[in-house]
């Protein structure tokens, strides 16, 4: 279940009118690492064990998937519990600071993650054409149903240039990325050939993700800032926005894009 029906008040050219909707369904999910709370994310519920994971290894708690031993999901009343238990030690050395992100929610950045992520360069092979990036675009919209039905969340999915591979989506950017980086880490899916397309916009903390996690080539249809731009040319992640339904802005290829 990943929306709700009400009926609500709509006002328009005649007045008040009892109108029925869907709204997306948002639950609390907070991930618990070897007893110790690390966070609590608002998402809808769907997945919650690539969310989880992913949202672990964006953040550097894990590295390996050899290093998680356990891996439960629990339904509580208000909300769901992810509890995972690892080998090693991931609060060791660990720099807790943490910044406020841009999801408008329960995102978080840890300051090591700027630091250390900027000095690696992606150099996956990959290529793909313009037609290619419109396409995918297309394709990430007409199987946005539940943004149809609801009007209240984000897709992102993990393509080849001519293949959807996964498709997810959710309340916040940060969980649907999130989400295809912890089944890509749990399965052992290789990266460095395939692109992420997305609807949210691409601030640092998604570039983040996308670096992280190892994919070469980030699009969205919406605008990057200026910070994710930067880091983008600095790790030579290929960085595409504003993809409309014939145009797109490319802020960043070390020739990835052919023509």
């Amino acid at each position: 279940m990943d929306s709700l029906s009400y009926e609500v008040k709509q006002y328009g050219p005649n007045g008040f009118t009892p109108t029925p909707i869907r709204s997306i369904r948002e639950v609390p999910l907070t991930i618990m690492l070897n007893g110790r709370e690390v966070v609590t994310l608002l998402c809808t519920g769907k997945h919650p064990e690539y969310l989880a994971v992913g949202f672990l290894k964006s953040d550097a708690f894990v590295s390996d998937p050899d290093q998680i031993t356990d891996l439960t999901v629990r339904e509580q009343e208000d909300r769901l519990v992810a509890e995972v238990e690892t080998c090693n030690d991931p609060w060791k050395n660990r720099v807790m600071e943490r910044s406020i992100t841009s999801g408008c929610g329960k995102g978080t950045n840890f300051g090591r993650n700027v630091t250390t992520i900027s000095r690696r360069r992606l150099s996956g092979d990959v290529r793909v054409t313009p037609e290619q990036v419109l396409s995918l675009a297309r394709e990430l919209h007409e199987r946005s149903t539940l943004y149809t039905a609801t009007r209240g969340c984000h897709n992102s999915s993990l393509c080849t240039p001519t293949e959807m591979l996964f498709f997810r989506e959710d309340i916040g950017r940060h969980n649907a990325i999130d989400m295809i980086c912890g089944q890509c880490f749990l399965e052992d899916v290789s990266v460095d050939d395939k692109m992420i397309v997305s609807t949210g916009r691409v601030a640092s903390e998604i570039l983040l993700k996308v670096v992280r996690i190892g994919v070469p080539v980030m699009i969205s249809t919406a605008v990057a800032t200026s910070f994710s731009v930067e880091l983008a040319r600095k790790t030579g992640v290929t960085l595409i926005g504003n993809v409309k339904h014939d145009s797109f802005w490319v802020y960043n290829d070390p020739g990835r894009i052919q023509d």
